[in-house]
């Protein structure tokens, strides 16, 4: 390979946090004995029970994506999920990312037909996190889905290295201090400043008020009623502890971590 962490990027990683199997970011200090009970059909029971709670909350699952949120976790789940059928990866940091997508990639997990004439899983990168300009130009050649865009000069980065890429627009409606995202009353104005940089504006990503269901219900509901005004099909919005709500109010995709790998167990060590 020799690519993908060359220069800034893997420069920039701490000494020892790589998330493979030799030592993940947020799992176990030593190896990945947290983690390696998580089998390929235990991921696909887990995703059968995620499947089951979007269509008892009333969603249709063949409909609701499910993004595997495998940040913190060893690229081995990594490579299970891909096993068990579940192609959308979500990320949040630079360096993680780029470092699974070198591991799968030695794997043979990015690769297409192997030399056995064997179908390789191709993971759809989703990245989840901040964009940080510095950062757009190593991850553009792999990412699929911008899911937390909140800024035009982010935009501008993106449409610079990939024109056309596919991105949501990340919308803070809650009172927490702090928090990324877009104001509710200026979504409109941020899309369309964003499609005109040719990039593909799909919807829009919210993250829930951890423990308050009432504030979380607003906030999924004020976001399906902006994505409609202004025509946007996607609604990223639903996590493993909030996911019926996001689903009764309109969620087109869930982002599901601890739902399908289990806790993450350790402080995690990064460089953004």
């Amino acid at each position: 390979m020799g690519g993908l962490l060359a220069g800034d990027a893997r420069d920039a990683w701490p000494r020892g946090s790589l998330a493979t199997d030799s030592g993940p970011f947020d799992g176990p200090g030593a190896g990945e004995e947290a983690t390696c009970d998580v089998g390929v059909q235990t991921l696909r029971d887990r995703l059968e029970r995620v499947r089951e709670r979007i269509e008892s909350a009333g969603g249709d699952p063949r409909a609701v994506r499910v993004v595997a949120v495998t940040k913190g976790f060893p690229v081995s789940l990594a490579r299970r999920a891909l096993e068990a059928g579940i192609l959308d990866l979500g990320e949040n940091y630079a360096v993680e990312t780029l470092a699974k997508v070198e591991a799968l990639t030695v794997l043979g997990c990015q690769e297409g037909p192997s030399t056995a004439g064997i179908s390789r899983p191709q993971p759809l990168w989703h990245f989840l996190g901040a964009v940080q300009r510095r950062k757009v130009r190593l991850l553009a050649p792999h990412v699929g889905w911008w899911q937390a865009v909140a800024r035009i000069s982010e935009g501008e980065e993106i449409a610079v290295r990939a024109r056309g890429s596919t991105v949501l627009v990340q919308v803070n409606g809650s009172q927490i201090p702090g928090r990324r995202g877009v104001a509710p009353s200026q979504v409109p104005e941020v899309v369309e400043k964003l499609q005109a940089l040719d990039l593909d504006v799909r919807g829009l990503m919210a993250v829930g008020t951890p423990g308050d269901a009432e504030d979380t219900r607003a906030q999924f509901r004020q976001l399906a009623t902006i994505g409609s005004r202004i025509g946007l099909p996607e609604l990223s919005m639903g996590m493993t502890d909030d996911l019926e709500i996001a689903v009764q109010e309109g969620s087109t995709m869930v982002r599901i971590g601890r739902g399908l790998f289990g806790k993450r167990t350790l402080a995690r060590t990064r460089a953004q």
